[in-house]
């Protein structure tokens, strides 16, 4: 079985955000760059799992990004992926991305696509469907739960209000969540095994970007609290009549 896990540079959830060149741009300076964690924690290591149970399942990487994506994914092949393709494009266009990620999975065939929900950047959580769209494949989101039983796959995924379990022959795309595997970190041996680990680098396929960025901007400050004594019922029931806001 050959599984293709969709990885992507994110800033550190902990990152100052802000922005340059009239807002226009991210400024990464002094940003610390992680995986993201939907495609770490949940989908990659659930491929790791389902290779443990199965040795002859081979794991595979693809990233759409620069140079300077390299270590992160040299950090999830010390995970457990056997090797990484990085297509060589910086684009935050959705349809380019999964157009790259679609033409390397249409060359490798694989059996199984992993994709985190969503970036924690964008949070777009639109990579998935695309990719399943532009492959012709079937799409489960937002799972939970994966299990394979030779070539069927019975996945758990949130709906409103509950949970919808399902059942599907491979090959198939699938979005990971909480719920679908736990955070590993790598050991000292796989840090090791992942520096000769093959990373190809390739050039990406022409498409026309469909989106493209106008400008960012930051959430207004949250406002000041309002403390009102507990003797003063009233004022509080006019604060919330005519003041607070649903959220």
């Amino acid at each position: 079985m050959k599984i293709l896990v969709c990885i992507s540079k994110t800033p550190d959830t902990t990152a100052k955000i802000a922005f340059t060149d009239n807002s226009t741009k991210f400024d990464t300076n002094g940003v610390q760059w992680i995986i993201n964690p939907y495609d770490e924690w949940y989908a990659l290591v659930r491929a790791i799992e389902l290779k443990e149970k199965d040795s002859s399942a081979v794991i595979h990487l693809v990233n759409v990004g620069s140079a300077d994506a390299e270590p992160i994914i040299r950090k999830a092949l010390a995970l457990g992926g056997d090797e990484a393709i990085r297509v060589n494009a910086d684009s935050h266009d959705s349809f380019f991305v999964a157009s790259q990620i679609a033409e390397v999975a249409k060359q490798g065939n694989y059996d199984l696509v992993f994709t985190g929900k969503e970036t924690i950047d964008y949070n777009g959580s639109s990579i998935g469907g695309m990719v399943a769209e532009l492959l012709d494949l079937p799409y489960v989101s937002l799972a939970t739960k994966f299990e394979l039983s030779e070539t069927k796959a019975t996945i758990t995924r949130e709906i409103e209000g509950g949970e919808e379990n399902c059942e599907v022959e491979l090959p198939v795309v699938v979005s990971a969540q909480k719920g679908m595997a736990e955070q590993r970190i790598p050991n000292m041996r796989g840090i090791m095994a992942a520096r000769t680990k093959p990373l190809k680098v390739v050039e990406p396929t022409s498409v026309t970007p469909l989106t493209n960025v106008s400008g960012f901007g930051l959430p207004p400050a949250k406002a000041g609290v309002k403390l009102v004594s507990p003797d003063n019922v009233e004022e509080l029931v006019r604060l919330l009549h005519e003041e607070a806001k649903a959220f």
